[in-house]
């Protein structure tokens, strides 16, 4: 079955109105609210398809429909107007993320707080702690033909070790080369200092061995550093949640509120996420606790290196064009805001000599 250009229209309608309501849509509310041009028979046909092909959901309780996980996929993806965010919440992210605050953990704290208080949803920010682990060695360490340990140690003595699985067997000599390459190229780096570069560009080597090698070990390395980094994680709106019809079912509030409960938890599967804005759906979060929410990341950076990400936690009704926008402006200014307090830390190269 094709998915047809009035097909899309009444999808795209559906979704606006059931992100705006909260109610499920009906074929007599389509062709009174939205210029249609089509009668509700009509309107009930192509209804009627877009279920069958895994757009809408019909509610036991109700005559109308009401957007699928694939429903509001296909509309981030191909639907999705970027919004403008007004002038007002503009001036109110740029005020306060250039105030006069001294402590990156204060800022960050904040930039969640008014992530939270402009769109209305539960929100959060996740940063490394100030004492960041520097690295000291790597090493890598036969297990079998295809198996190896990736040893990476760092000055405070904290140590990492996983175990890889490799494609194609190796020597022991190119271990032990791949290894002291490593470690010259990193010794003396923060976690993030490192994980802000690219995988292989950083490595280089003439030896087609060694550089398949490299391909299979460096996204484990950079992957074990991210296991290592201490973070901190702040969150802001819980409370928000209570103003949404889709929890006002208080035994799925609660599960919804445990999530934040297990902060371990929730601070390793926002870690793991892609870099950049990412937006998850429903099922797509591949987490029971997760899978009637969505939840959308994005990375701010310091001095142009990777440092943390930030972001927001709501039911897949979501004004998604609105809140990536948001997202987009708070982190585009929150990575500006560090680089100019930056500057200003190192000094003003136009004022006067004291």
């Amino acid at each position: 079955m094709e998915l047809t250009e009035r097909k899309l229209k009444i999808l795209q309608a559906i979704i606006s109105n059931y992100v705006r309501t909260a109610e499920p849509v009906g074929s007599r509310t389509l062709s009174k609210q939205f210029d249609m041009a089509m009668s509700p028979a009509t309107i009930r046909n192509e209804m009627s398809d877009l279920e069958e092909m895994g757009y809408l959901t019909h509610p036991h309780t109700s005559a109308g429909r009401v957007p699928s996980d694939k429903a509001y996929r296909l509309y981030v993806n191909s639907m999705m107007d970027e919004v403008e965010i007004s002038n007002e919440d503009k001036m109110i992210i740029r005020d306060t993320l250039k105030a006069d605050i001294a402590e990156f953990d204060k800022t960050i704290e904040r930039a969640a707080e008014l992530l939270s208080e402009i769109t209305n949803l539960a929100s959060f920010a996740i940063t490394p702690s100030k004492e960041e682990e520097v690295i000291k060695f790597v090493n890598l360490l036969p297990v079998d033909e295809h198996q190896v340990i990736l040893m990476i140690v760092t000055d405070s003595g904290k140590a990492q070790n996983t175990r890889l699985v490799l494609e194609d067997p190796y020597t022991e000599e190119q271990l032990q080369v791949l290894a002291k390459n490593i470690t010259y190229d990193y010794r003396g780096r923060t976690l993030t200092d490192v994980l802000k570069n690219s995988i292989i560009d950083d490595f280089k080597t003439d030896l087609t061995a060694m550089n398949k090698l490299a391909e299979s070990v460096m996204p484990n390395f950079m992957k074990t550093l991210e296991d290592m980094l201490d973070v901190h994680l702040y969150m802001d709106g819980l409370s928000n949640i209570f103003d949404l019809p889709e929890f006002g079912d208080l035994s799925r509030a609660k599960s919804f509120i445990s999530l934040f409960d297990q902060k371990e938890k929730l601070t390793r599967k926002i870690m793991d996420r892609a870099d950049g804005m990412m937006v998850t759906i429903g099922e797509e979060n591949a987490d029971e606790d997760l899978s009637d929410c969505s939840l959308i990341t994005a990375t701010y950076h310091v001095d142009g290196r990777y440092v943390g990400k930030i972001g927001v936690i709501g039911p897949t009704r979501m004004r998604y064009g609105e809140i990536t926008s948001i997202v987009k402006y708070l982190t585009d200014n929150l990575s500006d805001t560090f680089d100019m307090k930056n500057i200003e830390d190192d000094g003003n190269p136009g004022g006067e000599d004291g």
